[in-house]
């Protein structure tokens, strides 16, 4: 289990929703540092708190990040965009790039933090998911975090020999400007965020952030038809 106190945090996508709830998060338990995230350049006052562009489709914008700040000791995987485009008949460049920004993102963001986190005694990879990992209905978005689901579920074997925690957190929706349009009852960023913290502090491999995200969990060993965005409302 890994301590927040003390301790120096990479979120991306920290400038709002849920990855500002965590930067907020991380400094009332006490972070010696975040390093918090944004396609393009913003300003935090807060001086515990350095800014960042990122870009997690580009390899170079990765390594760029992580050469600044090879002092960190848990990594959020938080950036991700919202496109549900439908797998037939969807915008084809649309579902490549929610691939692009919510799967293969968070694991050039691994791949470039693994060797840091291993010199700086482990630490922890936090990846956000979604209770749509486990649901048909949401096109690319629900395809994209099926795929980054498996793939936290591999690196924990992975990062075990360097002993790295890694957490994978299913939420349902949380009140930001990313679902603010769907009609469905919301969490605020704030409830997730120390759910998170609370997961990550108690050593856990996966935080079921919500009472839906526990349901539809409990229900995958069910009849796979009843496994659809429409039913778990």
């Amino acid at each position: 289990m890994v301590e927040v106190a003390g301790k120096v945090a990479v979120v991306t996508g920290g400038r709002r929703g849920l990855g500002a709830a965590l930067v907020e998060e991380l400094l009332a338990r006490g972070a010696r540092k975040v390093y918090s995230t944004a396609r393009s350049g913003f300003a935090d006052e807060r001086p515990e708190v350095i800014t960042a562009e990122l870009e997690v489709r580009s390899a170079e914008s990765v390594a760029a990040l992580a050469a600044r700040a090879g002092d960190a000791e848990i990594v959020f995987n938080n950036a991700g965009v919202l496109v549900p485009e439908a797998l037939l008949s969807g915008d084809l460049d649309g579902i490549t790039e929610t691939f692009e920004v919510n799967t293969l993102g968070p694991l050039r963001v691994a791949r470039a933090f693994a060797p840091i986190l291993a010199a700086n005694g482990g630490g922890a990879l936090v990846n956000m998911h979604s209770v749509l990992s486990w649901l048909a209905g949401s096109g690319a978005y629900g395809a994209s975090k099926a795929a980054a689901w498996s793939m936290t579920n591999s690196l924990r074997l992975e990062l075990a020999r360097q002993n790295t925690q890694v957490v994978g957190v299913h939420a349902g929706f949380i009140d930001t400007e990313m679902v603010a349009a769907i009609p469905r009852p919301k969490a605020t960023p704030a409830e997730i965020a120390a759910r998170i913290l609370d997961g990550l502090e108690a050593g856990e491999s996966e935080v079921l952030a919500d009472d839906v995200t526990v349901a539809v969990k409990a229900a995958l060993g069910g009849p796979v038809e009843r496994l659809t965005f429409a039913s778990a409302g």
